[in-house]
């Protein structure tokens, strides 16, 4: 049987195959590599609370949404620019507030790798990762409250 192709997927399962793919990574020692997949996962876990958002609060299309999410320009851009303005006086603003800072040392280090080359070893990797698997269970659980990351990628960074 064939996988469903990557662009027909869901956010969740986009997560969830990129915390996959982190996990072979990581397994073999590729910890920037590991890293940048973790990222992109916060990041999509972004992109699912903002399509969430705004699908019950407009009637904006997808692709208008899939624009403000290029135009916000990375996690921290997502979060600050546009995930907290929607949910400013909601329950969920504390609990992403909260997270903040995690999206500003994910998307620092994910940007030195992608962008200046950098590398990073176990002891930089292994934090780092448990952060963004905070922070997406974090961001993902106000939206699927029993969403869990599978068990063979919960164990990456123990």
């Amino acid at each position: 049987m064939a996988k469903k192709p990557y662009n027909e997927r869901t956010d969740i399962e986009r997560i969830e195959s990129q915390w996959v793919k982190l996990s072979g990574l990581h397994s073999r020692s590729d910890w920037s590599a590991a890293v940048v997949r973790a990222a992109t996962a916060t990041e999509i876990a972004v992109n699912l609370a903002i399509r969430k958002e705004f699908a019950a609060r407009s009637q904006f299309d997808a692709k208008f949404v899939d624009h403000l999410l290029k135009w916000a320009n990375g996690l921290t851009g997502k979060v600050e620019k546009l995930l907290l303005p929607l949910l400013v006086g909601t329950p969920k603003h504390a609990t992403v507030n909260s997270l903040k800072s995690h999206a500003e040392t994910i998307n620092g280090k994910r940007n030195k790798i992608a962008h200046s080359g950098e590398f990073c070893n176990e002891d930089e990797a292994t934090p780092l990762i448990d952060a963004c698997q905070a922070f997406v269970h974090g961001i993902v659980r106000l939206y699927e409250p029993d969403f869990t990351l599978k068990e063979q990628a919960e164990t990456v960074s123990r």
